[in-house]
């Protein structure tokens, strides 16, 4: 993959928006039983969006630029984006704008002051990646809980590189089917927001030549946020890990999520945070930052 295809990203993301959408879903009346299209028509969002035909079948066919705030509201309202969706919208009709198509190489080090804040947190797990899912800095218990993904001697290690091209994935994510396609989705959303990234396009190459799964997903256009919530893993040497994550961006450090995991007290992934806290501290972690 030599570039990401801005026009393609558009057309692509509309038309598979409106074909999950049915007339029914979307208080329309379904006239005859036989319909060519999957979901909505191209006319049908156009009256939802308050648009002309001509000028929604140019928005699809990849044309984003010039479309306004209010044009782009309508349209997400039509389509019933999430809130990642229609960030994803809009920011694909900020990147066909010519004096938005800078180049934003994402963050692969942390400055000393976060490295100390990530060394500050000691019970649990703690880690910095960039929009591209590489691990930027960790902390001593984020480098033993993801030792699996490190034994990847590529630097920076990539998460979603491991998910999708690493055997050991399965065995260490409980649920990778899930993972999967969170990490799919977020890689594209990133997409969105720095399609010239040449090292983002070289990772979606990559991933998209060696794993076909990856292709299916990735064709989805599925896009999403991963702010929270549980994630299970499972641990070689401390077993499974029922873990809280919380993901945070650093206003000081544009680009880069910090990601910390937690465990309520008492429970079987709190035991299994402070073995893994005494293993780690009988290993050679080697240096904390990825």
């Amino acid at each position: 993959m030599a570039q990401i295809d801005h026009r393609a990203e558009v057309r692509e993301f509309l038309r598979s928006r409106r074909a999950r959408i049915t007339p029914e879903q979307a208080g329309l009346p379904a006239f005859g039983g036989n319909r060519r299209v999957e979901g909505l028509r191209r006319e049908e969002v156009a009256l939802l969006a308050g648009v002309s035909i001509d000028y929604y079948v140019r928005m699809e066919r990849g044309n984003l630029s010039g479309a306004s705030d209010s044009v782009l509201d309508a349209l997400a309202r039509a389509l019933r984006l999430d809130e990642a969706e229609r960030e994803h919208l809009f920011t694909l009709a900020r990147t066909a704008e010519p004096g938005e198509r800078r180049r934003r190489t994402p963050p692969v080090a942390v400055r000393p002051v976060v490295q100390q804040v990530l060394d500050a947190i000691t019970d649990a797990p703690a880690w910095v990646r960039n929009g591209r899912h590489d691990i930027v800095a960790l902390n001593r218990l984020g480098r033993a809980l993801y030792a699996p993904v490190l034994a990847d001697p590529r630097r920076p290690a990539n998460t979603t590189r491991f998910v999708y091209l690493d055997p050991a994935a399965r065995e260490f994510f409980v649920d990778w089917d899930r993972v999967a396609n969170d990490a799919a989705a977020m890689l594209r959303l990133e997409a969105g927001r720095n399609p010239h990234d040449r090292k983002l396009i070289e990772l979606v190459g990559e991933l998209s030549t060696r794993s076909e799964v990856f292709r299916k997903r990735w064709a989805s256009h599925d896009v999403q946020y991963h702010r929270s919530g549980q994630k299970r893993l499972r641990h070689p040497v401390v077993g499974q890990l029922d873990l809280n994550f919380e993901s945070m961006e650093l206003p000081s450090e544009p680009g880069l999520t910090l990601n910390v995991y937690t465990a309520a007290s008492g429970t079987p992934a709190a035991d299994g945070l402070r073995m893994l806290a005494s293993w780690a501290a009988t290993q050679d972690l080697g240096r904390s930052r990825a």
